[in-house]
């Protein structure tokens, strides 16, 4: 066996380089462990029999309004999954989910709540095909949990957080952070912003969140104040509520807004990424007084269809304890 991993090893050494081959041969040894090689006079059948469960599943979830980036998720991880158990549905055991994540988790050298989430996927697959009576059992019932370590994160600190804005280049850079802390939107939300978005009479806009869920975000005084100097500032037509500082003036993304977060902590010594900025504002509020299920709402981590409706339905009081805790 080991002579047949060296000729792969030979042939894609031309192809691949040094780290890559490693993974390889790797990747090899791993699958191929305590096997034998025979030979065969036929060629193996590739059975791509999933295919249409596949899509079926990722159209039901697409129903259920889950993300398109989720849906992508779920596609890349579930092909990689079949592809390689090479299998229909019905035949796949526990045990060849537990040894392709073994594999996984060695040759990617993933953390387990990175295997957690892929765990997850598998998950919520093979239970829409138990459900369906596609499959007589659920192997992912059998297939061992993933433990993850729980983490506090610690919050900034007013201190930590003065700093930040003191030692932000821009206008934009300060009207984004105090933005981020106010409205405790996450990144991915906070791109998407367009600037008829922000209601400033009322100090609040309509956020689009995972599932396509919206919820009301408020703006404290100092986010009103300094996202209007912002604005008032751009002399560029692009609709989006924060964009670069260089012509064309494009829409900022996701590690956009990352790389000037953490390029500022760096410069003052303080740990800085945008969604230590929902975190706080989150904190600060329940430790200085607003309901659970207030704080909740104002995040968007309300999961129940019933309480979201009735939680909407009470903006006033999220609008009152926003202004009290988050004032500041």
């Amino acid at each position: 066996m080991e002579q047949k991993i060296m000729e792969v090893m030979r042939r894609m050494q031309d192809m691949l380089s040094e780290e890559q081959l490693r993974e390889l041969q790797s990747a090899l040894r791993v699958t191929f462990d305590g096997c034998e090689l025979q030979p065969r006079s036929e060629l193996m059948v590739l059975d791509d029999s999933w295919q249409g469960d596949l899509e079926d599943f990722l159209m039901s979830k697409a129903l259920e309004g889950k993300s398109k980036a989720t849906i992508i998720r779920y596609r890349y991880e579930l092909e990689r999954l079949l592809s390689y158990i090479n299998k229909a549905v019905v035949d796949i055991t526990d045990a060849d989910i537990s040894n392709y994540m073994r594999t996984y988790k060695r040759i990617r050298n993933i953390k387990n709540s990175t295997l957690k989430g892929v765990r997850s996927i598998y998950s919520s697959f093979f239970s829409w095909l138990r459900d369906r009576d596609r499959i007589r059992k659920n192997p992912m019932v059998l297939v061992e949990d993933i433990k993850v370590p729980i983490r506090v994160r610690e919050p900034f600190t007013d201190a930590e957080r003065e700093k930040l804005m003191r030692e932000c280049r821009t206008l934009r850079d300060k009207a984004m952070m105090e933005f981020l802390y106010s409205t405790a939107v996450r990144v991915g939300e906070l791109v998407k912003l367009n600037r008829g978005d922000i209601r400033f009479s009322t100090k609040d806009l309509i956020v689009c969140g995972k599932g396509d869920k919206e919820r009301v975000a408020y703006l404290n005084e100092r986010t009103h104040m300094y996202l209007l100097e912002y604005l008032e500032s751009r002399t560029d037509t692009n609709p989006a509520l924060f964009v670069s500082l260089r012509s064309p003036h494009e829409r900022l993304t996701d590690k956009g807004v990352e790389d000037i977060v953490r390029r500022t902590g760096r410069r003052v010594g303080v740990k800085a990424y945008p969604h230590k900025f929902r975190g706080t504002s989150i904190t600060n509020a329940l430790n200085r007084g607003m309901p659970l299920q207030e704080a909740s709402c104002m995040a968007g981590h309300v999961k129940s269809d019933t309480t979201l409706r009735y939680a909407q339905l009470d903006q006033d009081s999220v609008r009152y304890h926003h202004k009290k805790y988050l004032s500041a």
